[in-house]
């Protein structure tokens, strides 16, 4: 057995409606459901979402604020007063000074950019950033995916005689800047249909109206920050990524050409995913560890050459913040996990002195993925007394309405549902994080701890051949909103299985299925999980969700799974008998236990059937403490050996590990009658220091060594002469005539004197039966049928059954 990571749901598509799509647009039964689990619900909005192109966007007047800060900028240009640019340091804020500029370029305006920088000046607006902007001669203040919550200093700039201009798409505080104009689709009273525009989304549309036009030209640029900033992908991001991608095919900007190309990117491939893996990472590293000038600088020029440079450059600070990120998240980790124990299991906050704070964001996004709890993580200042830093939360837990309920607390912060930035003094930080976890305490179930993967229909290998996986392209670009479809497969056989990449860290199976007599197979790659391979045993049958996606290779096209997650939903049995040194293996599936997130700690036993095997698994087992293990002892009760034993019944185990080979069929009945709960058993079996047994005697073998001794008399045991004649005469061998002998002494046939035996004169009538050492030797050999001649299926059927027994 293997548990899910995560809570699989299935959607649940109308199919009268999924019907209608297919007969009408012409399109696969199953790009029909998808469209409809998307909320799209008529013709003309499937059409629109198949179809949409650049005569689907929204008038950009609709936008509150447009008309004025049109007429504003236009007067700007006619006076040829210089404006201003003042973007955010991250991608969307990037992309959106750029669009920006490149826009007031081509309208022959008098310009210049500006980007706070990150640790000098934080985030917004800043008065000395202002007072330089006066000083230097500027009049017209444009702020882009920042100034929402600038009210104090834009009450600063209209004092210092200067106008401003705010584009935005954060959520607006309750109290607005007082600005020439606040454009922003979030903002109460406006009345734009589409909400969710990321702020170069904003720019552009403010573009549109200035130009008269959709400016297409601008599109690439559009679509970097919007798939960099998250957004989602419908409505008019949708429009502005699909548009901007197919330009970006063959992009007319020098700098995303030399992104591109540092990526080892082919243009005719490029993906919304290229953008949020490859092209928005080494954009925001110049923000994170230096100036975001030089991104922009990369996205307005028109020289190749200056373009490599600068990409390069972004590459090597990229490398270098992932460095970054690595050491911080290795510290900020242990603290999560203390942290926890603690009982402040809700909501994770960490800090410490002079974290970079950009990057903390990232740490924090990988902590919810670790742990999925919401998480901040902050840098501290020891001279100031501050500390600051970034939040990632889970499905559930609205982290933005969160820090306004702690807003007493915090010196500054904003954000959304998802992700936010905070700033407060040190002193506070207890309370706050007390504050956090008491709130999601009382918004969260103990359920919304568990991460949801969405599917969107459960198939069988055969229903998705690869033209069907090359109509589901028709649904991209895919991002927020419109994942990547993901499909549930089931009871799948294992045909093989392995592990790729340098340190093993990725996952390939082979898995086959057969439907309807029809059998299918398919390769499945899971990114990240190589560690699943020590829970998978060769006769498993598994269970996948995963995206589909077309494998080519030296000209071959095969479909693909690319695995999110998987489960075995039944009993596994590890046939690890043979092995040569069992400590190896244990020491392997103690470092696999730990990578799984699911497993409990201590939820691996280990079974020694003899006390004098426990010396020699303690010595050669520096592994030893590691498992909970267990002894069973003559008497036929099992005992714990160490205190993980004491901590966790048996009952409680899921990892069973049966290390040395049991006496009787009894004894391995008994220990997995008190092991109902295990989901996955190791089967070791290594060989006892006592005699493994032999064959066992039929009556007339007996009758013969009984005629023999009668016969004899006497017989003399050092009498090799004797005994080779007898063996030779009998066809048995010296093992079984020793062992018959025993077995005579025991019942008290025979005397013994010295070497001699002899049969005595009037013996008690006993039936071999009751002899205690052939009825061991024949339990020996029905244990010795299980656990040494079945094959691996056969074992794990019979200790199957065993368990199943003992839960009926």
């Amino acid at each position: 057995m293997l548990s899910s990571k995560a809570r699989w749901k299935l959607g649940n598509a109308e199919a009268i409606l999924a019907e209608e799509f297919t007969r009408t647009l012409g399109i696969d039964p199953l790009v029909a459901r998808l469209l409809v689990l998307r909320d799209i619900s008529t013709i003309e909005q499937a059409e629109l979402f198949l179809n949409g192109g650049r005569d689907h966007f929204h008038d950009p007047f609709l936008l509150d604020g447009v008309r004025a800060a049109a007429d504003r900028i236009l007067l700007a240009i006619e006076r040829q007063e210089l404006i201003r640019i003042y973007g955010d340091y991250d991608a969307d804020g990037v992309s959106g000074t750029s669009l920006m500029a490149h826009l007031l370029k081509g309208m022959g305006a008098t310009f210049d950019t500006y980007i706070p920088h990150r640790v000098r000046e934080g985030y917004g607006l800043n008065r000395n950033a202002v007072d330089l902007a006066k000083d230097q001669g500027v009049s017209l203040l444009i702020t882009v995916d920042t100034g929402i919550s600038a009210w104090e200093e834009a009450e600063y700039i209209r004092q210092l005689g200067m106008d401003l201009i705010v584009t935005d798409h954060h959520e607006p505080p309750e109290r607005l800047p007082d600005a020439i104009a606040v454009i922003n689709p979030k903002k109460p009273g406006c009345t734009y249909p589409f909400k969710h525009l990321a702020g170069v989304g904003v720019a552009l549309k403010l573009a549109h109206a200035l130009l008269g036009r959709l400016p297409e030209e601008l599109l690439e640029i559009a679509a970097i920050g919007t798939v960099a900033d998250l957004m989602p992908l419908v409505g008019e991001n949708r429009l502005i990524v699909k548009l901007g991608l197919e330009r970006m095919q063959k992009s007319a900007y020098a700098g995303i050409r030399a992104l591109l190309g540092v990526a080892g990117i082919e243009h005719k491939e490029i993906t919304a995913g290229h953008i949020g893996f490859a092209l928005a990472p080494r954009i925001n590293a110049s923000g994170r560890l230096d100036s975001a000038d030089e991104a922009v600088k990369l996205l307005l020029t028109h020289d190749d050459r200056e373009a490599e440079r600068i990409a390069y450059e972004l590459d090597a600070l990229n490398k270098e913040r992932q460095r970054i990120v690595e050491d911080i998240t290795k510290e900020a980790m242990i603290m999560a996990g203390e942290q926890l124990a603690k009982g402040l299991d809700k909501v994770i906050v960490v800090a410490k002195e002079d974290w970079n704070v950009g990057v903390v964001g990232i740490v924090a996004s990988k902590i919810v993925d670790a742990y999925y709890r919401p998480a901040l993580v902050l840098s501290k200042d020891p001279l100031t007394g501050m500390v600051k830093g970034s939040a990632r939360s889970i499905t559930g837990f609205d982290m933005h309405q969160a820090l306004t309920e702690c807003k007493d607390l915090l010196d500054h912060y904003g954000g959304h549902q998802a992700a936010a930035g905070m700033t407060l003094e040190e002193k506070h930080l207890e309370a706050f994080t007390s504050k956090l976890n008491e709130l999601a305490g009382s918004w969260l179930t103990e359920d919304d701890f568990t991460p949801i993967l969405q599917a969107d229909a459960a198939c069988s290998l055969a229903e998705v051949p690869i033209s069907c996986i090359e109509q589901l392209e028709r649904l991209a670009p895919f991002g927020m909103s419109n994942p990547t479809p993901k499909f549930i497969f089931t009871d799948m056989a294992l045909e093989d299985s392995r592990t790729m990449g340098r340190e093993k860290q990725h996952l390939k199976l082979v898995l086959s299925q057969t439907m309807d007599e029809i059998s299918s197979s398919v390769e499945a790659v899971g990114f990240g999980k190589g560690s699943f391979a020590e829970h998978i045993t060769p006769t498993a049958r598994l269970d996948i969700i995963g995206e589909l996606s077309i494998n080519e290779w030296n000209g071959t096209r095969k479909p693909q799974i690319v695995i999110q997650d998987m489960r075995i939903p039944h009993l596994q049995v590890f046939d690890w008998r043979g092995t040569v040194k069992p400590e190896v293996r244990l020491a392997s599936l103690n470092e696999a236990l730990a990578d799984r997130a699911d497993t409990e700690a201590n939820s691996a036993a280990v079974i020694l059937f003899e006390e004098m095997e426990l010396e020699g698994y303690l010595h050669q087992n520096p592994l030893a403490d590691s498992f909970a293990l267990w002894l069973l002892n003559p008497a036929g009760e099992l005992v714990p050996v160490n205190e993980r034993a004491l901590e966790r019944p048996l009952e409680d185990c899921h990892d069973l590990v049966l290390y040395t080979a049991p006496g009787s069929v009894q004894d391995l009945q008994l220990i997995l009658g008190k092991a109902a709960a295990i989901r996955r058993c190791y089967a070791i079996f290594a060989e006892r220091k006592k005699e493994s047994g032999g064959a066992i005697p039929s009556r007339d073998m007996f009758k013969l060594m009984y005629g023999t001794l009668l016969e004899q008399g006497e017989w003399d045991l050092y009498n090799k002469g004797m005994m080779q004649s007898f063996c030779k005469r009998s066809g048995l061998s010296s093992a079984m005539v020793e062992f018959m002998i025993s077995v005579f002494e025991e019942l008290e046939f025979l005397e013994r004197s010295g070497s001699r035996i002899k049969l005595r004169k009037s013996p008690v009538k006993k039936d071999l039966s009751t002899s205690r050492l052939l009825k061991k030797r024949e339990n020996r050999q029905d244990v010795e049928d299980i656990i040494l001649y079945s094959t691996a299926k056969e074992l794990e059927q019979w200790i199957t059954q065993q368990i199943e027994r003992t839960k009926q």
